[in-house]
């Protein structure tokens, strides 16, 4: 029994057909010179060119910079000129004179001067008024008398209050009614200013 398969057969003989043709086209190629007509493209003479070295571009410095413009001085002001006078010494002198000096005056002495003094005999203590009683007031007045020539108060002031109106009154009242021993001067009787103190205090 045969397994030779005719389907194979013509496969076969068409391969060995394509294996002959290439075999013929290449000794026909060989034949009529492209091989060599390869070669001498490939013999051609090569062109060479010489290229000259590209020295490398020098970097430029960079400019210099602007020079720095110095400011002017500032313009120069002389100082004040202060002139100070030194004071003149108490020592120096200042004023010559040929005339001879007055002479010196004897001192002469104030006058003698003596105060009035109350006479306490003729003089009554103020009597406290009642309402500063009552309110409980105290205090110290100071009363100035003007004390004439017959030894009488001739005026009055107060000088230094107690702090109550009342009181002061009442003061001022009752020694303007004393009689006093007048103030003289060189032993002679003036009207002068006695001073006196009163303290107002419940007992």
């Amino acid at each position: 029994m045969s397994y030779i398969q005719p389907h194979d057969n013509s496969r076969r003989a068409s391969g060995f057909l394509i294996v002959v043709a290439l075999h013929v086209a290449l000794a026909y190629a060989l034949v009529n010179g492209l091989a060599r007509k390869i070669v001498e493209v490939v013999q051609q003479p090569l062109e060479t060119k010489v290229l000259e070295e590209t020295k490398p571009k020098e970097d430029k410095p960079p400019p210099p910079p602007p020079p720095k413009m110095a400011l002017p001085p500032p313009p120069f002001i002389p100082p004040p000129e202060i002139r100070v006078d030194a004071p003149a010494s108490a020592n120096a002198i200042t004023q010559v004179s040929t005339t001879k000096p007055p002479a010196e005056q004897p001192k002469v002495a104030p006058p003698a001067r003596t105060a009035p003094v109350v006479l306490a005999r003729d003089c009554q203590k103020p009597e406290y008024p009642p309402a500063a009683l009552r309110a409980q007031e105290t205090g110290l007045v100071v009363l100035q008398l003007l004390v004439g020539v017959d030894g009488m108060v001739a005026d009055s002031r107060i000088e230094k209050s107690s702090g109550y109106k009342r009181l002061d009154e009442a003061a001022r009242k009752a020694l303007s009614l004393c009689k006093f021993r007048p103030g003289t001067v060189e032993g002679r009787p003036e009207a002068s200013w006695a001073r006196i103190e009163y303290d107002w205090k419940i007992e």
